[in-house]
């Protein structure tokens, strides 16, 4: 049986453990990415240039060597491409050496410890960035040729006065370690081996619904109220990872509720008007939020080229409640729906739209009564009812 070490180099060869190294030098074998591979050029090794999974398993089941090498930077336990390969190979075969990970070496660096830090990702996957930094008192972030993109997705969200700490090139002879504001991220050129470390004073990780009124920007465009939203809010049941329409989206609270819900999913809202998708954007950065994408248009043509969602919010359809939901079953039949109606004939086709596609229709009627001062003392002021049209699944 062939000998397989799986080996993560830390941030380069100066950083590689010596159990590590001696399974190095034992080898017959060294399989890994260029920049792995040119680490260990002293030692005269036979090479093969591969770092997906499929390719390295090519070579393992081609080759007449029995002790192989397969290198990985950093910790092969962090974003590492071991984690494909480890399971493909024969048990038996495989040791793992770890590695110094960029975020041991970097915090180390700053004098900082990384127990409680967020460790996310922004190479090569969609990460939201902003939903972490939201949630977080640090966040450490890999990045792979995008930090201006991520710079701006974080100013967006209104973080671009957060101190960030940047390292470039850790453990190599141009190694700089600086800190600096996310905005002035956007003024600068990085190569694809820069982390983040993104300090925000004031995290909070709240899933909020029913939020009060007066946090939102207002205009005359509609806006459902705390209280409805509340119940809207609690008839979706938004899991994490969710994907979730906000259609006829006005002020952006529903959207901004969801979202806060979805944080590690994405809201797609809608609206016929120019207006309300631009005030739904300015609440999507008043309360921080990078996993939100709005649109002008009618649904539901609208809804075309968007993501299947998991859960649909209406809360206007322009009279068109019928197609949107034949449309957004067909594309998903398991997708949750909650719809509210003002009047009458809304939650007559509401109804019909959701037996039509074999959906039994909850109807809640939410009738909300604030109170109102007047003069010293404080009187009842009923809000207009509303309907609350759920499906049951």
């Amino acid at each position: 049986m062939k000998k397989i070490s799986v080996i993560g180099i830390g941030m380069s060869r100066s950083t590689l453990t010596q159990q590590a190294l001696d399974a190095v030098k034992g080898s017959e074998l060294l399989i890994g990415a260029p920049r792995m591979l040119s680490e260990f050029d002293d030692l005269k090794k036979p090479s093969s240039v591969a770092f997906l999974s499929a390719d390295i398993l090519r070579i393992i089941q081609s080759t007449e060597a029995e002790r192989i090498a397969v290198l990985f930077s950093g910790d092969v336990g962090f974003y590492s491409g071991a984690a494909g390969l480890i399971p493909a190979l024969e048990p038996g075969s495989v040791t793992v050496y770890p590695g110094v990970s960029s975020a041991v070496y970097f915090f180390a660096k700053c004098r900082r410890p990384w127990q409680n830090a967020a460790l996310v990702s922004c190479h090569g996957l969609d990460t939201d960035l902003v939903s972490y930094v939201r949630r977080n008192r640090e966040v450490f972030a890999l990045t792979g040729g995008n930090v201006e993109e991520l710079a701006h997705r974080l100013i967006r969200a209104g973080f671009g006065d957060l101190s960030v700490t940047v390292g470039q090139s850790l453990s190599y002879e141009d190694e700089r370690i600086w800190t600096t504001t996310v905005r002035s991220l956007v003024d600068h050129a990085f190569p694809s081996l820069t982390v983040l470390l993104i300090d925000n004073p004031s995290p909070d990780s709240r899933v909020r619904s029913g939020i009060p009124d007066g946090e939102f920007v207002r205009s005359s465009v509609p806006m459902t109220k705390s209280e409805v939203r509340a119940v809207c809010l609690s008839k979706l049941a938004i899991r994490p990872t969710d994907v979730c329409y906000d259609i006829g989206c006005g002020t952006g609270s529903v959207t901004v509720e969801m979202a806060l819900a979805a944080y590690e999913g994405h809201v797609y809202a809608f609206d016929k008007k120019q207006e309300a998708v631009e005030l739904t954007e300015r609440n999507c950065e008043a309360f921080h939020l990078g996993n939100v994408t709005a649109a002008a248009g009618k649904a539901p043509e609208v809804l075309n080229g968007v993501p299947d969602p998991d859960v649909a919010f209406i809360g206007g359809s322009s009279g068109k409640i019928g197609p949107i939901l034949r449309l957004l079953y067909a594309r998903n039949p398991s997708v949750h729906f909650v719809i509210t109606a003002i009047c009458l004939e809304t939650l007559t086709d509401a109804v019909a739209g959701l037996a039509a596609i074999g959906r039994e229709p909850d109807v809640v009627q939410v009738a909300v009564t604030r109170t109102k001062p007047v003069a010293s003392l404080h009187m009842l002021e009923a809000q207009n009812p509303i309907y609350i049209i759920s499906d049951r699944i």
